[in-house]
C-alpha cells in the first residue's frame, strides 16, 4: 500500500490545500492499493509560481549540468525499475513481464536518449546575417494518461527538462502512484527546487486549472480526443502552445503477398498489447478478399493464446482493463459489433472463467466488418480487433484512411518497395513496415484529430523550444 500525503513542488512535499483524497483500485482484484492527494487549482498556482521562480536559472544552465541532472535520474530510475514494473502492474493491471520492459524500462530509455541528444544538439545557427537561437519555452504542463502512465510523463520531462524548461506535472487519477516515486527520485536527484513540480488530482479540477493557468507557457497533453480539444480552447485563452497526442483508429494493411502468418501474429499482439489500451494500437486489419478466409483461420488460433489471468503472473499475456467505466465502455462497442452484424469471431461479452473479481473482457475479433459501423470508426480501447476486406490496393488505402484519426498504421508486404510505397499513402504519423520496430528517435504523434506537435527524439526537443533571431 502506498499513500501519498503530500504534493512536490519548489523542491519540497507539501500539504495540499484541501484534505480530499483519490483512492487507487487494482483493477485485477477491485481492492484499494493506495492513496494520493485530490489538489485543487490553489496547489496549481503555488506549482505554476515555483516553475516560474525557478525557470531563470534552470533555463540559463548549459546542456551539459543539465544532462548531468538528467544522468542522475536515470540512474536512480533504473535503480528502482523493478518496484515500478510491480506498482504500474498494481495499478493499471498490464501483465508483469511486460511492465517490466515497457512501464518500466522504457521510461529509462527514453531519458537515456535526451542525456545523449544533448551531447549534440546546437540551440543555435548561422543564417546569413542571423544567429537563430533555440530558446526554453517556459513554464509547461505535462497532463498525462493512465495507459502508459511513467512512459508518457517521461517523454515530456526528459524534453522539457532537455530544453531548459520547468514542469509542473498532472498523471493520470487513475494511476498516479508511479509519479510520485519519480518525485522521490527528482528529490533526492539535487534538482534545483521549482524545476520539477507534481500536483495529482481530477481533470476538472487540476488539468483545467493548468490548461488555464496565465502562468504556464506550454501545455503538452496526452488522452482522449475530447479532452485534448477543451485543453486547446482553455489554452487558446492566453495563445498558449498546446501539443497534443490524442486517440487513434489505426489500420494495419495486409497485401496480397503478405507472409500473412507473420503478420496475423504480429498485428494480434500489438492490437492486445496492454489489453487493447494503447493509442496506436492496429485495430483494423484490412485483408484481401480472397484472402479472407486464410486469414480468419490464423487469426482465430493465435489471437485465442491471449487468455486473461493475473497479471502479476510471469505467464500471463493479458490482463483486465483500468476501470470497471472501462470495461463497460469496451462491453458496449462489443455489443455494438454484434448488434450491426458483424461476424463474431472470437470473444464477446460474456466474463472470463475463473475470474470473479477483477475488469477482466474477452480478447474480441469481429470480422467482415464494413466501414459503417462503430467498432470500424471509433476509437475502442480495449482488446478488440475489426477485420476489414478490400479488393485492391487503392480500396485499402481509401479504408485506411477514412478516419477522423491519423496515429499509426502498417503495411505488410513480400516487396518492401510496395509496402513502402503505400505506406507513404497513408494519412497517419507512423507506420511499421512489416513490423518495423519502435524507434524511441523516431518522432511518435498524428495526423488529423489524433493530435499535434511530435514527441521522442529531436522533434519531441523542438516542441519545447522557441526561436529568435538576431541580425548582424
Amino acid at each position: 500500500m502506498k499513500n501519498y500525503s503530500k504534493l512536490y513542488y519548489n523542491g519540497r512535499w507539501h500539504a495540499p490545500d484541501a484534505g480530499a483524497v483519490i483512492e487507487v483500485v487494482n483493477p485485477a482484484t477491485e481492492g484499494i492499493v493506495g492513496s494520493v492527494p485530490a489538489g485543487t487549482a490553489a496547489d496549481v498556482d503555488q506549482a505554476a509560481a515555483a516553475a516560474r521562480t525557478a525557470l531563470p536559472g534552470w533555463s540559463a544552465t548549459s546542456p551539459k549540468v543539465r544532462a548531468g541532472y538528467m544522468t542522475q535520474i536515470h540512474e536512480e530510475l533504473v535503480a528502482r525499475g523493478p518496484e515500478l514494473a510491480e506498482l504500474i502492474t498494481t495499478e493499471l493491471g498490464m501483465p508483469i513481464k511486460l511492465s517490466q520492459r515497457i512501464q518500466a524500462g522504457l521510461p529509462a530509455v527514453v531519458l537515456e536518449t535526451y542525456v545523449k541528444l544533448l551531447e549534440e544538439f546546437s540551440f543555435s545557427e548561422r543564417i546569413g546575417n542571423s544567429l537563430v537561437l533555440k530558446e526554453p519555452i517556459g513554464v509547461v504542463a505535462a497532463i498525462t494518461p493512465w495507459n502508459y502512465p511513467l512512459h508518457q510523463l517521461m517523454i515530456k520531462v526528459a524534453a522539457a527538462l532537455a530544453a531548459g524548461c520547468t514542469i509542473v506535472a498532472k498523471p493520470s487519477e487513475l494511476t498516479p502512484l508511479n509519479a510520485f516515486v519519480l518525485a522521490e527520485i527528482v528529490d533526492s536527484s539535487g534538482l534545483p527546487p521549482g524545476v520539477f513540480n507534481l500536483v495529482s488530482g481530477y481533470g476538472a479540477d487540476v488539468g483545467e486549472a493548468l490548461a488555464g493557468h496565465p502562468g504556464v507557457d506550454m501545455v503538452s497533453f496526452t488522452g482522449s480526443t475530447a479532452v485534448g480539444k477543451r485543453i486547446m480552447a482553455l489554452g487558446a485563452e492566453t495563445v498558449k502552445r498546446v501539443a497534443l497526442e490524442l486517440g487513434g483508429k489505426s489500420a494495419t494493411i495486409l497485401l496480397d503477398d503478405a507472409d500473412v502468418e507473420t503478420a496475423v501474429k504480429v498485428t494480434i499482439s500489438n492490437c492486445f498489447l496492454n489489453s487493447g489500451q494503447t493509442c496506436n494500437a492496429h485495430t483494423r486489419m484490412l485483408v484481401p478478399q480472397h484472402r479472407y478466409e486464410e486469414v480468419v483461420d490464423l487469426v482465430r488460433l493465435h489471437a485465442a493464446a491471449y487468455i486473461p489471468e493475473n497479471p502479476l503472473n510471469t505467464q500471463t499475456r493479458i490482463g483486465p482493463l483500468v476501470s470497471a467505466a472501462q470495461r463497460e465502455r469496451v462491453l458496449e462497442y462489443i455489443r455494438s459489433g454484434i448488434a450491426d452484424g458483424a461476424e463474431l469471431l472470437l470473444g464477446g461479452v460474456e466474463a472470463p472463467e475463473g475470474l470473479p473479481l477483477g475488469y477482466y473482457v474477452q480478447p474480441t475479433v469481429f470480422g467482415r466488418v464494413t466501414k459503417e459501423m462503430k467498432i470500424a470508426r471509433e476509437e475502442i480501447f480495449g482488446p478488440v480487433l475489426a477485420m476489414m476486406t478490400y479488393d485492391d490496393e487503392d480500396e485499402a488505402v481509401g479504408i485506411a484512411n477514412d478516419s477522423i484519426y491519423g496515429l499509426a498504421g502498417g503495411v505488410w508486404s513480400a516487396d518492401v518497395d510496395r509496402a513502402e510505397r503505400v505506406a507513404r499513402k497513408l494519412q497517419t504519423g507512423q507506420v511499421d513496415i512489416n513490423g518495423g520496430r519502435f524507434n524511441p528517435l523516431a518522432p511518435f504523434g498524428g495526423y488529423k484529430q489524433s493530435g499535434n506537435g511530435r514527441e521522442l527524439g529531436r522533434y519531441g526537443l523542438e516542441e519545447y523550444l522557441q526561436t529568435k533571431s538576431l541580425q548582424f
